[in-house]
C-alpha cells in the first residue's frame, strides 16, 4: 500500500486519494460447466488490484502503473485502445461501458498496483476491470448495482478487449464475501453466498508455471463437443437446452447414443454440476472431508473424461494429496497448465509447501509458485 500511495503522491501531487481494491479469484469446483449453463463455486482471494484515485475537474483520465512503471492517458470523450500499454485497456474498456450505460463519469488521476500474478489463472484481468469500475464510481459518485457492474466489466472484455470470457470472474471479484464461496448459476445469473466453515482450513493455490498453449484450441473443441452432446440428448429429451438440463440418471439411460468421446465430455459436465451442488451441501453441513473428496473426484473427471489436465498438474495434485492435513486437491481453471487448488489444514501448510515444492522441483526442474488464501471480500473502498 505504501508504494502505491508514494507513487500517487509523486505523480499526482495535491489532495490525498481514495483507495479501492478488487480481488482475484480461484474456482473451488465447477470447471467447464459455465458455457454449459451450469454452476460454479469460486472464492475471492486475498490478492488484489488497488487504485489510488482522485477526481479531476476535466474529462481526462491519467493512469500510472506501479507494476509496469509506465503511464497512459485518455479522454473520456475519445476512448481508444492503447497498444503500447495493454494494461490500460481494461480501464479504458470499463470507462466506455459505464458511459454507454448512461452513467456520468468524471476525469480521474490514478496510480495502480497489483499482486495477482499475471497469466496465472487467478483472474488479474477481471480484478483490473472491477477495480477500475469501483474507482470510477468512487470519484464520480454514481450508484451501480454490484451484479450490473460485473456484467458491464464482462462486456468491456467482450467488446473492447475482444475476449469472450464467462461471468464468473467479474461476479466473484465484485460480489465475493469474506469467509464465503459464491454459488453462481451461469444460466440465470442468480447467486448465493455459501459460508465456509472451519476457520483452521485454508485454500492453497499451486501455480505450475506451465503455459497453457493448448488451452484455446482445446477449449473450442470441448465446447463444440458439449453442444453436440446437448443436441443428441434433445432427440430423446426435448426440454434439454444445454448439458445443465441432463441429470446423471438421464445420462445413463441415453448416453449410448453418443459417440464415445462426446459421451465422456458430457459425463464430466453432468456430474460436475451435481458435484457443485453436493459441495454446497457439504459446506452447509460443515463436512469439509466430503468437500475435499468432491474436489478429488472433480480432478479425476477433468483428467480422464474431459482430458484437460496435464502431467504437471497431475504431479501437483498427487503431491498435495500425500500431505497429511490436505483434504482435497484439483486443477482449477481451463487446464493444460495453470494452477491447482487444495484444501489444507493451517497446521499442515508448511509441510505442504515443502513437500509439493520438492516433488514438483524434481519433476519440472523449477518450484511452483504457492499462494495461501482464505475466502476474501469482493471489491470496495479501503478505509
Amino acid at each position: 500500500m505504501q508504494a502505491l500511495l508514494s507513487a500517487f503522491r509523486e505523480r499526482f501531487p495535491g489532495e490525498a486519494p481514495i483507495v479501492v481494491r478488487a480481488p482475484g479469484r480461484v474456482n473451488l469446483i465447477g470447471e467447464h460447466t459455465d458455457y454449459n449453463d451450469g454452476y460454479v463455486l469460486p472464492i475471492a482471494i486475498e490478492r488484489d488490484i488497488r487504485f489510488a484515485c482522485r477526481s479531476r475537474a476535466d474529462r481526462r483520465v491519467r493512469l500510472w502503473s506501479v507494476n509496469f512503471n509506465t503511464d497512459s492517458e485518455f479522454e473520456l470523450d475519445q476512448i481508444e485502445l492503447d497498444p503500447a500499454n495493454p494494461w490500460s485497456n481494461y480501464v479504458r474498456g470499463v470507462a466506455a461501458m459505464l458511459l454507454r450505460e448512461g452513467l456520468s463519469l468524471r476525469g480521474m488521476d490514478a496510480a495502480i498496483e497489483g499482486n495477482i500474478p499475471v497469466a496465472s489463472g487467478l483472474s488479474s484481468s477481471a480484478a483490473m476491470e472491477i477495480a477500475a469500475a469501483t474507482a470510477f464510481q468512487a470519484v464520480s459518485g454514481f450508484r451501480l448495482d454490484p451484479a450490473r457492474m460485473a456484467l458491464l466489466a464482462q462486456r468491456a472484455e467482450h467488446e473492447f478487449m475482444g475476449v469472450r470470457v464467462g461471468i464468473m470472474d467479474q461476479f466473484i471479484s465484485r460480489l465475493g464475501q469474506q469467509g464465503h464461496a459464491l454459488l453462481i448459476d451461469c444460466r440465470t445469473l442468480e447467486y448465493r453466498a455459501i459460508p465456509i466453515p472451519e476457520a483452521e482450513y485454508l485454500f492453497v493455490v499451486a501455480d505450475s508455471r506451465q503455459s497453457r498453449e493448448l488451452a484455446a484450441s482445446a477449449y473450442n473443441e470441448r465446447r463444440a463437443q458439449c453442444e453436440a452432446a446437448a443436441r443428441l440428448f434433445q432427440k430423446e429429451l426435448p426440454d434439454v437446452r444445454a448439458l445443465r438440463d441432463v441429470t446423471s440418471a438421464e445420462f445413463r439411460r441415453h448416453s449410448a447414443r453418443l459417440p464415445l468421446t462426446v459421451a465422456r465430455r458430457a459425463r464430466h459436465v453432468v456430474h460436475e454440476d451435481e458435484r457443485v451442488l453436493e459441495a454446497v451441501a457439504a459446506l452447509e453441513n460443515a463436512d469439509l472431508k466430503r468437500f475435499g473428496a468432491l474436489m478429488n473426484d472433480s480432478h479425476e473427471s477433468l483428467r480422464f473424461d474431459y482430458e484437460v489436465s496435464s502431467e504437471a498438474l497431475d504431479v501437483l495434485v498427487a503431491a498435495a494429496r500425500q500431505v497429511e492435513g490436505c483434504l482435497g486437491s484439483r486443477l482449477t481453471g481451463a487446464g493444460f497448465g495453470g494452477c491447482t487448488v487444495s484444501l489444507v489444514h493451517q497446521d499442515a501448510v508448511d509441510a505442504f509447501r515443502r513437500h509439493v515444492s520438492a516433488v514438483y522441483q524434481a519433476f519440472a526442474g523449477k518450484e511452483p509458485y504457492i499462494y495461501v488464501t482464505r475466502a476474501s471480500a469482493g471489491a470496495g473502498v479501503l478505509a
